[in-house]
């Protein structure tokens, strides 16, 4: 028994230690985890002082871990979020299994009981109002004060953690939710309603760069990011079958397609792809202006297959 407990105590300090070690590299790493890992601090409330937990949203807590390992696969082993109680102890020190339809369940439960979610979807809805809604909305209002402490305007953009913040967001609305906010819209002298619209979408943090890339630069830095390329893949898969079916990855070939003449399928599923966009570099306001002629074709194609409303009016 004494062999036993010595035997597992030692497991119990490795696992630690990888995880401590793991997230330490995440901070230090450069590619977008230390964001994320600034958003779990913030959704779950961790102390400055160690790792103790205080998160009172313990279902977001969990949902944003599991946000972490499902983005960086090497904290698989070092989350559990099988409990009812901030999980952030297990993030570093518990093996255990995770239980997506727990997090899931609980989830659906809240919004079940939220008002917001039994609206049916219908286009082009005023942004003042679908922000009004959500404020006035006790689950839906919980997940954006969130969302807008990231990406605050009054302090200086952390552009990666906002993109973070909005994966989030977005990960964590019902459907329809979500594409009541993604598709609202305003008239052109509503000030109001514009100012509502760039909260709920981002801007100026996660979505303006100053001087704007250019949209084949978007696309190829895009392409080597890991979440990004699978999610791009996903988009196109959905949204754009001809593209994906005619030319894949063959720039060459792109070019000779013409905007106009891209069928786009606008189900549901592709729905579900832009959303997903969101929250990457993918949806980064882009340019095709000063490029070469040869290139302006191709840049306007991926800005036709990026930014246009089209598809989905």
């Amino acid at each position: 028994f004494t062999v036993l407990f010595i035997y597992f105590t030692c497991i119990s300090t490795v696992q630690t230690t990888d995880c401590l070690h793991l997230k330490e590299q995440c901070i230090n790493a450069g590619n977008g985890c230390e964001s994320v890992w600034n958003v779990v601090e913030d959704v779950c409330n961790i102390s400055v002082l160690g790792n103790r937990c205080k998160a009172e949203d313990t279902v977001g807590c969990n949902r944003i871990i599991q946000v972490l390992a499902d983005e960086y696969p090497e904290f698989k082993n070092c989350v559990c979020t099988t409990d009812d109680i901030c999980s952030i102890t297990t993030l570093l020190g518990k093996q255990c299994g995770i239980n997506k339809e727990n997090i899931s369940m609980v989830t659906k439960l809240q919004w079940d009981l939220s008002a917001l979610s039994k609206q049916v979807y219908t286009t082009n809805r005023s942004c003042l109002d679908v922000n009004r809604e959500c404020i006035e909305d006790e689950v839906c209002n919980k997940q954006l004060s969130l969302y807008l402490k990231v990406c605050s305007v009054n302090k200086k953009c952390n552009v990666e953690g906002c993109q973070a913040a909005i994966r989030f967001f977005y990960r964590n609305m019902p459907f329809e939710v979500a594409q009541m906010m993604i598709f609202c819209d305003c008239i052109q002298r509503d000030e109001p309603c514009h100012r509502a619209k760039e909260l709920l979408h981002g801007k100026p943090c996660a979505v303006t760069a100053v001087p704007p890339p250019s949209c084949l630069n978007v696309i190829h830095m895009c392409e080597e990011n890991e979440l990004c390329r699978k999610k791009y893949t996903t988009f196109r898969s959905k949204c754009w079958r001809h593209v994906t079916k005619k030319c894949y990855n063959d720039e060459a070939c792109l070019e000779t397609l013409v905007k106009d003449d891209i069928p786009c399928s606008a189900n549901s599923e592709c729905k579900a792809a832009y959303i997903s966009n969101w929250g990457t570099m993918l949806h980064t306001e882009c340019t095709c202006q000063n490029l070469p002629l040869v290139e302006q074709p191709l840049c306007e194609l991926f800005h036709h297959m990026l930014h246009s409303r089209s598809c989905f009016s």
